[in-house]
């Protein structure tokens, strides 16, 4: 029989302050974290950034002096908060190794890790936390313009290459994005900017199959385009006509 797993930690009185745990009183970090309420609390992580919320400092030049002093806290930490963080000081030049190390204790761990090149860096990410707490997702989301040159300069620059110049040139010499989508390969080649490389990733993107997750159908970009009408708002708008598997 499964059982439950143990609920998040949630520590009372947290309000609207980050709360520190009393180990971190000389971090010098301390002094970059800004603009929220900072209070000692008597918590097993570093940071309490939010209810369920949580981070782990951890100084890479500490680490190589005491490699078992992360492994004991995340022990200690067990299985409380919902997101855990292992905040790292990046304060040593040969650091590629103990990154590395730390990204595979943070992966069976479940925890995130987050790596600050700065104590100002590093104050901010905590700050950071805090703010956004209440805040909805979307916030953050990528804000994309409705106009037909935006919304197509977005599908263009997701293929992989291709920047803002290069759509520009694209919209300049052939036109729509349907007439991108059937131009030959040697058309495309002759455009300033556009090597051979360039040219295979664009073709890939409309004419390489990939799968529907919704339809569950294997189609290909480039056969189901027909034409986006102009000042299309919405890039579903340029894929119509789902073809047969």
């Amino acid at each position: 029989m499964s059982t439950n797993p143990n609920p998040p930690v949630v520590q009372p009185g947290a309000g609207n302050n980050i709360i520190i745990n009393p180990n971190q009183r000389l971090n010098p970090v301390l002094n970059c974290i800004r603009n929220v309420g900072k209070e000692f609390g008597d918590i097993i992580p570093d940071y309490q950034v939010g209810r369920t919320t949580c981070i782990l400092f951890l100084s890479l030049k500490y680490h190589r002096l005491h490699p078992e002093y992360i492994h004991m806290r995340i022990t200690k930490l067990g299985r409380s908060y919902n997101l855990r963080i292992l905040l790292i000081m990046c304060d040593v030049t040969e650091h590629q190794e103990l990154i590395r190390e730390l990204t595979k204790v943070c992966l069976i761990n479940n925890i995130t890790i987050i790596v600050a090149w700065s104590i100002e860096e590093a104050g901010q990410y905590i700050t950071t936390f805090k703010q956004f707490e209440h805040k909805p997702p979307d916030l953050i989301k990528e804000r994309v313009d409705k106009d037909y040159a935006s919304t197509l300069q977005t599908a263009l620059t997701s293929i992989n290459k291709v920047n803002k110049t290069d759509v520009e040139t694209l919209q300049t010499s052939l036109g729509s994005f349907a007439d991108i989508a059937k131009a030959s390969s040697d058309r495309l080649q002759n455009l300033p900017g556009f090597g051979q490389v360039k040219v295979k990733r664009v073709k890939e993107a409309f004419e390489k199959p990939f799968r529907n997750a919704v339809t569950n159908a294997t189609f290909s970009l480039g056969s189901q385009v027909t034409a986006v009408p102009s000042g299309a708002g919405d890039v579903d708008t340029m894929v119509t006509n789902p073809g047969p598997r």
